[in-house]
């Protein structure tokens, strides 16, 4: 889908900050700015490279300063709040801005038309951009670009210590080496510093400044009445390829990877598209990142986000890798809960990822029929379940009625996950509705799948038919007519939350007809929006009408009635299997709303969550991998019944 904003879109600089772009290089770096080219977020970056994928990421070039020369007169091109109260106001020369897979810049100033394309070099830590200058005053102009920048990591902000040297070709800093290429000519000058603000930091309560350097400038003049291409390239390797290279096939991929999705409507070729932004390598195989600006992967955002991001879109080689990668840390029957920025080594504090797992191995089993492969995974699937029965880390256990237990102290293992000091704003422990699903479900796949693999299934059948049993008679709730949200004893239990719509939507579930329907009247009544389902009905006395503030504040809010996109494919699902296809036009037409969705926030893109009461802004990351890929299941499942 082609996005285009223009001056009514960003009429002062505050409202230009409010969307950005994102770029990714299949490594874990990536390309991101708010739609008037500046840094709004320390996390900001023209350039984030990653030398080692996927989480060992470094903010390279930070922003861009662009500044136009036309005859006596001058105005930069680009726009950025500074700490000291000042700012570059590029955005009065911007006249458009589109995302059609790459951003496009179209500025005008004196008479001169500057077009900006930018693109990152795939698999490769590379920045290209390119200039088209057309001087249509009467006098000459001159283009200069100035790269501002921190090689610091992901998230920390400039020592005033660090150095920067710049020699013919190259910065070099912190032991890193970026190297220049340009058609136009360069000029280095000592280092100077500046501190930036980043409006949309503050707004959540994080670091509201951060210092970058500059010491070089690339710059072209254009003669009255002619045009020219400034071509600048950045790169971590040596001999990079030339920009008209970078951009030729950055442009190829995109028009590639919509086409082999196989998928008509224009909103799910370009989830299809925005959903290649996740995959990155980890090592020599691949993973899922949970979303941008702030997260790498996690091992549960990867299971849910597996089936949209690889299977919706024709990815079937990288849906293998991931499950590798994930089979191979596998431990004591938990699959990795993250591997935190930076570093290596996986926490395995989840009780959903290793079940989740068992999901997606039948769903690729199901689409592709590869019994070779799955068999090499099968080893790993009944680990996983003996694992939960015996017990395991994080108080992970089956009770005596089948059901399985999880939590323990200040262990927080579903998804609602946060913790403050020692207050949980959202307590599960004991049995979570979800992770019973997760847990029947996984036990009818391994039912079908051990006679195939040269096993028995019939323990898995027994003992699912125990789990479905305890699963009805302690979670259903008769006169509510929805799910319990846990079996602890506690209050929490009967709260109306979004995690019973799991129960509908996976491929083996446990409810009747009639109980399913009600399930889903009860969701709707109480947690449909149109972007996304409430974590909390707004008649609980707990629910929090807004995300926002410092971090404390934001947390209380997390989980507790803010809108989560990604629940809205498993309630849609649930609504074409419960009513088939007369459910059909009205999911379609409820699906218009993620149109402007996509237009807002990151264009192309889904975010992580919204307020609670009206969901209208993006809140937390811009570009979510399970917002995108749950609905672009729904996409998908709509395609196939039509």
């Amino acid at each position: 889908m082609r996005f285009v904003y223009g001056a009514q879109d960003f009429h002062d600089g505050i409202r230009g900050q409010e969307g950005c772009y994102l770029l990714t290089n299949g490594l874990g770096g990536f390309s991101s700015q708010n739609l008037i080219g500046g840094a709004s977020r320390n996390d900001h970056a023209v350039l984030m490279a990653c030398t080692e994928p996927p989480n060992h990421r470094w903010n390279l070039i930070h922003r861009l300063e662009e500044q136009l020369e036309v005859g006596a007169h001058a105005a930069h091109l680009s726009s950025q709040q500074l700490a000291d109260g000042t700012e570059e106001q590029g955005w009065r020369q911007l006249s458009t801005v589109e995302v059609d897979g790459l951003p496009q810049w179209q500025f005008r100033f004196a008479g001169v038309t500057v077009t900006k394309v930018l693109a990152l070099g795939w698999e490769e830590n590379t920045l290209a951009v390119r200039y088209r200058i057309e001087n249509e005053s009467a006098d000459p102009c001159t283009l200069t670009v100035v790269p501002w920048m921190q090689f610091v990591p992901k998230g920390e902000d400039l020592s005033p210590t660090q150095t920067f040297q710049f020699t013919k070709d190259r910065v070099e800093s912190a032991g890193l080496r970026l190297y220049v290429r340009t058609g136009g000519r360069t000029k280095s000058f000592p280092t100077r510093y500046q501190t930036l603000f980043y409006a949309y930091d503050m707004c959540d309560g994080r670091r509201e400044t951060g210092r970058a350097a500059a010491n070089h400038a690339v710059f072209v003049t254009v003669a009255a009445g002619r045009n020219k291409t400034l071509d600048v390239v950045y790169a971590l390797d040596a001999t990079p390829p030339k920009a008209a290279a970078i951009l030729r096939q950055a442009r190829k991929r995109c028009r590639d990877l919509q086409a082999q999705s196989g998928l008509r409507d224009p909103a799910a070729r370009q989830l299809a598209l925005s959903a290649d932004a996740f995959i990155a390598r980890r090592g020599t195989h691949k993973t899922i990142l949970a979303g941008y600006p702030f997260f790498a992967d996690w091992g549960r955002d990867t299971m849910i986000a597996f089936a949209g991001c690889t299977l919706s879109t024709g990815r079937y080689a990288d849906a293998r890798d991931i499950l590798e990668t994930f089979a191979r840390h596998e431990r004591e029957g938990l699959m990795p809960n993250l591997f935190p920025e930076g570093e290596n080594a996986p926490l395995y504090n989840t009780a959903d990822a290793a079940l989740l797992f068992l999901n997606c191995v039948w769903l690729y089993f199901t689409r592709t029929h590869d019994l070779a492969f799955v068999r090499t995974l099968f080893p790993v699937m009944e680990r996983i379940a003996a694992g939960y029965q015996r017990g395991t880390a994080f108080g992970i256990h089956m009770d005596t009625d089948g059901l399985i237990c999880a939590g323990q102290g200040l262990d927080q293992v579903t998804w609602m996950d946060v913790r403050i000091g020692e207050v949980l704003p959202t307590p599960r422990h004991g049995k979570p509705v979800e992770i019973n699903a997760y847990w029947y479900n996984g036990l009818r796949i391994l039912e079908r799948l051990a006679p195939l693999c040269g096993g028995d299934g019939a323990q898995y059948g027994a003992l699912a038919a125990q789990v479905q049993a305890s699963f009805v008679e302690k979670f259903w709730l008769e006169e509510g007519g929805y799910l319990r949200d846990l079996v602890s004893g506690t209050d929490a239990d009967t709260q109306i939350r979004c995690n019973q719509i799991w129960a509908l939507s996976l491929p083996f579930t446990m409810l009747s007809e009639a109980q399913e329907a009600r399930v889903l009247q009860t969701v709707t009544q109480h947690l449909y929006t149109p972007v996304g389902l409430r974590t909390l009905s707004p008649a609980d006395a707990q629910f929090h009408p807004n995300y926002g503030g410092a971090q404390e504040t934001r947390d209380l809010a997390y989980h507790q009635g803010t809108v989560w996109p990604f629940p809205l494919g498993a309630y849609y699902l649930a609504c074409l299997k419960v009513y088939g296809k007369a459910a059909k036009r009205t999911v379609r037409q409820r699906l218009t709303a993620l149109l402007p969705a996509l237009r807002e926030g990151c264009a192309g893109q889904l975010p992580e969550i919204y307020d609670g009461r009206t969901p209208t802004a993006s809140r937390g990351c811009f570009a979510q991998a399970w917002s995108v890929s749950e609905l672009l299941r729904v996409y998908e499942a709509l395609e196939r019944m039509e």
